[in-house]
């Protein structure tokens, strides 16, 4: 059976970790290179690095900071933020990391998933979905969750995977940073009706919600920041509680 994997995740803005709640109110989190290493060297099964303002400001993901990142960790390392191009992603992956995600740019241009999974292989593509429901109704968002459109997250999902994509980062906007838990229903719904990966954002509080993530939500990784960030929960820790409750994770 596979392992289920632990995620920390680090969105960066203006070069240090922030983290919000429903994608507003930064606060600051320290240094994305020291608390890298530090959840590498704490069994970290991967890390997400985000830089959650590239594409609203129009700039390219700072290639130098993920080469700094890389160079202290030794587990596996997405990399995302204003990625639009096979150029970007080619530097992105010579600077060490293991794989790239879309978000934006794949609602955009839809091809540009074909592009890349024909180019470096669907292992390296993560397309993030962030989505949020309204009027019953999940719909995706783009621009760090600031543009709503009127795509289905299920509909848009399974676009996805056909296209080449080897996993789906979905997070959802209603439950980001609330502690309250993970959208499970949704997420167990992907899960069933997709054959790829999916990692479960936002949402997490306690090690309560890691586990209904993977009972409940059938989610093949769970991430988190704050949790993380901020000490509330220790990585280790949480696998030994996940193990104990028969959730097969990486000790």
């Amino acid at each position: 059976m596979l392992t289920k994997r632990i995620v920390p995740c680090l969105d960066i803005k203006n070069g240090r970790t922030v983290k919000g709640v429903n994608f507003v109110d930064l606060k600051d989190a320290g240094d994305p290179v020291e608390l890298a290493k530090i959840y590498a060297d704490t069994g970290a099964d991967e890390l997400v690095f985000l830089d959650i303002s590239a594409t609203e400001e129009r700039r390219k993901t700072l290639a130098n900071l993920v080469l700094r990142v890389a160079e202290k960790v030794n587990i596996p390392f997405t990399v995302g933020g204003g990625i639009s191009s096979v150029a970007d992603v080619d530097i992105l992956l010579q600077n060490g990391a293991d794989k790239v995600s879309i978000n934006s740019s794949a609602v955009k241009n839809p091809q540009l998933i074909n592009e890349l999974a024909a180019k470096f292989g669907s292992q390296c593509i993560v397309v993030a979905i962030d989505a949020k429901q309204v009027d019953g109704a999940w719909k995706v968002h783009l621009v760090g969750g600031k543009v709503p459109t009127d795509l289905d997250l299920f509909e848009w999902a399974k676009e996805v995977e056909q296209r080449g994509a080897g996993e789906i980062l979905f997070t959802s906007m209603d439950n980001d940073g609330t502690k309250d838990g993970f959208a499970n229903e949704a997420l167990a719904k992907l899960s069933t009706s997709l054959n790829i990966p999916i990692i479960a954002s936002g949402g997490a509080g306690n090690e309560q919600h890691f586990i209904d993530a993977f009972k409940y939500g059938k989610a093949d990784a769970a991430l988190a920041a704050s949790v993380f960030h901020f000490k509330e929960i220790g990585i280790q820790e949480l696998k030994t509680t996940l193990d104990k409750h028969g959730i097969p994770v990486r000790i």
